[in-house]
C-alpha cells in the first residue's frame, strides 16, 4: 500500500481505538488474565537495575563470589527486578491508562530463582473487586499476579490491591 493510500483510508477511518487497559467495570472475578509476550530478562537487564536501586548484593554483581555460594552458585537475577516485571508484564492489558494508584502488595513470593536469559512470563486472576467508599468514581481490585519462567516453574507471586477507574 503507498504512503496515499495509507493516508486515505486513516482520513476515511471514522472510528479510533485507543490502547488502554480496563475499567473497574470490565474487570472479571476469576478469570485469568494471560499477558504476552513474555520478558527474557538479560544480564544488562539485572545488572542496571541492582545497580540504579543501590543494592549491592554480590549474587546479583558478582560472579566470582556467587559462584562460591551454596546453592545457586552462580548470579541471579534480582528479585525486585522479577517482580516489577511481573507487574509491568500485566499493564497493557489491566491497567494502562486506568489505574489511579497501586494500593499495596501482599503474599509476594519467589519459589524459583530467575537466570539471565530466561524468560518470564506472566498471568493475573482478578481475585476481589469493590466500589470504593472514597472515590465514586473507581473501584478497589485486588489481582493475584503470578510469574513463570520458559519450564513453566513460577518464580514470583504478588498479591496487589489498586485503585482503577470506572468507565467513563
Amino acid at each position: 500500500m503507498s504512503t496515499e493510500a495509507a493516508l486515505d483510508t486513516t482520513e476515511r477511518a471514522t472510528r479510533r481505538i485507543v490502547q488502554r487497559g480496563l475499567w473497574f467495570d470490565e474487570m472479571e472475578l476469576d478469570t485469568v488474565y494471560e499477558h504476552r509476550p513474555g520478558r527474557t530478562v538479560t544480564e544488562a537487564d539485572n545488572v542496571l537495575f541492582t545497580t540504579l536501586t543501590m543494592n549491592t548484593q554480590p549474587l546479583h554483581l558478582d560472579q566470582a563470589e556467587s559462584e562460591q555460594l551454596a546453592p545457586f552458585h552462580d548470579r541471579l537475577v534480582n528479585s525486585m527486578f522479577t517482580l516489577s516485571s511481573l507487574v509491568g508484564l500485566s499493564v497493557a492489558q489491566l491497567t494502562q491508562g486506568t489505574i489511579v494508584a497501586n494500593l499495596g502488595f501482599s503474599e509476594v513470593k519467589f519459589p524459583h530463582p530467575v537466570r539471565h536469559g530466561d524468560t518470564i512470563y506472566a498471568e493475573t486472576v482478578v481475585t476481589d473487586k469493590r466500589e470504593s467508599r472514597s472515590h465514586p468514581n473507581a473501584g478497589i481490585v485486588t489481582f493475584a499476579h503470578v510469574a513463570r519462567n520458559q519450564r513453566g516453574e513460577i518464580v514470583a507471586e504478588a498479591t496487589r490491591s489498586t485503585l482503577v477507574r470506572k468507565q467513563p
